[in-house]
């Protein structure tokens, strides 16, 4: 067995949790296959790259084995190459917090605020 379906492969690879799951992200435009838009019955041979767009994310796969059973997640790893970016660090921001119930803020620090605001505005 040298190819098989998207849907199928993607739901026995353990990437969706059902096979309509994959069937609808592949018809909503979310399952890329060589960089062209998938419907379900689009097969899948050893060699292809798929894209799937999942949570947000979108994941790069290198299809290495073609199954049509799902199987266990161990072996299901097996199946394809991961090649799925990293996502960019996120920088955190500071954000000024008050004790609640403190009140209105002194004058003191009233211009400790003042200070950290002027620090974080963007400079254009």
């Amino acid at each position: 067995m040298e190819s098989t379906r998207v849907d199928r492969w993607l739901w026995a690879v353990r990437l969706t949790k059902t096979r309509p799951d994959a069937a609808a992200a592949c018809r909503g435009g979310h399952v890329r296959v060589n960089d062209k838009p998938a419907k379900p019955a689009t097969t899948v041979v050893p060699g292809d790259e798929v894209r799937l767009r999942v949570g947000g994310t979108t994941k790069v796969l290198d299809v290495v084995r073609v199954i049509q059973k799902r199987v266990g997640a161990p072996d299901a790893a097996t199946c394809y190459v991961d090649r799925t970016p990293k996502p960019p660090p996120e920088t955190a921001i500071q954000v000024a917090r008050r004790d609640r119930g403190a009140g209105r803020p002194t004058k003191r620090e009233r211009r400790v605020l003042d200070a950290f605001r002027t620090r974080q505005e963007p400079q254009e």
